[in-house]
């Protein structure tokens, strides 16, 4: 069954573009390790914050994939993981 890991974080001031691009290449990695990482969405929320769900396959196909890359670039850091029920 599908999984996704949650993060949520506030972007360092003046950072973003540093992220973003961080992030493309760390996605491309994990991508070309582990055809079992499926997607990931990053979303600007209201109050300034991020959220970036990244989905594998299985919570087997995501263990030992980590994303410690981008830490240095937010603050207040949380990860939350889940398992997909629905989807429709």
């Amino acid at each position: 069954m599908a999984v996704v890991r949650t993060h949520r974080y506030t972007v360092v001031t003046g950072k973003l573009a540093q992220l973003l691009e961080q992030r493309m290449r760390l996605i491309r990695g994990l991508r070309s390790a582990n055809p079992a990482f499926t997607a990931a969405t990053l979303i600007r929320q209201e109050d300034g914050s991020y959220l970036d769900i990244w989905r594998w396959e299985s919570a087997e196909a995501r263990r030992g994939a980590l994303a410690e890359a981008l830490a240095a670039l937010t603050t207040g850091h949380t990860v939350v993981d889940g398992e997909v029920l629905v989807e429709r």
